[in-house]
């Protein structure tokens, strides 16, 4: 065989091979775009546990418990979707895509308001600084001697 030949065979055997169910779709499958609300509060939640983990420890919030609640799941269902979807891979990589772009949509909403924050206070001293230049350069009122 020449390697022409050999390339090919190995070609067609992998194209068949990606083509096989590696994972089958568990009868409980999370269906996608409720996966991808998932995964974004647990992007947000693994977040916060880096830099608010004693926050989340005072309150007693295990974050895979809390979201098993908030979705109304339980840990074999999100395993098994988590898998499932994870076995197709350019499904999973547009699911987390999208989780991405929301949690972008967040972050510009988040500076948006640490922006008009900072805007309010800057106008705050400004008004302040010019109240006070003005207050010192009125006469007082003192009667002459």
């Amino acid at each position: 065989m020449n390697m022409k030949k050999i390339l090919l065979f190995f070609f067609v055997g992998f194209m068949f091979s990606c083509g096989e169910k590696v994972v089958e779709k568990p009868e409980n499958l999370i269906p996608r775009e409720k996966m991808i609300v998932v995964l974004h509060d647990l992007a947000i939640l693994n977040t916060m546990k880096s830099s608010f983990r004693a926050t989340l420890k005072e309150n007693d919030i295990e974050i895979m418990e809390f979201l098993y609640r908030k979705y109304g799941i339980d840990s074999v269902q999100f395993v098994q979707s988590d898998l499932y979807y994870a076995s197709v891979p350019l499904e999973y990589q547009t699911m987390y895509e999208k989780v991405e772009e929301m949690l972008e949509v967040k972050r510009k909403a988040i500076e948006e308001v640490g922006k008009k924050k900072s805007d309010s206070l800057s106008n705050i001293r400004k008004r302040k600084n010019d109240s006070i230049s003005k207050s010192k350069g009125k006469k007082k009122n003192v009667p002459d001697v």
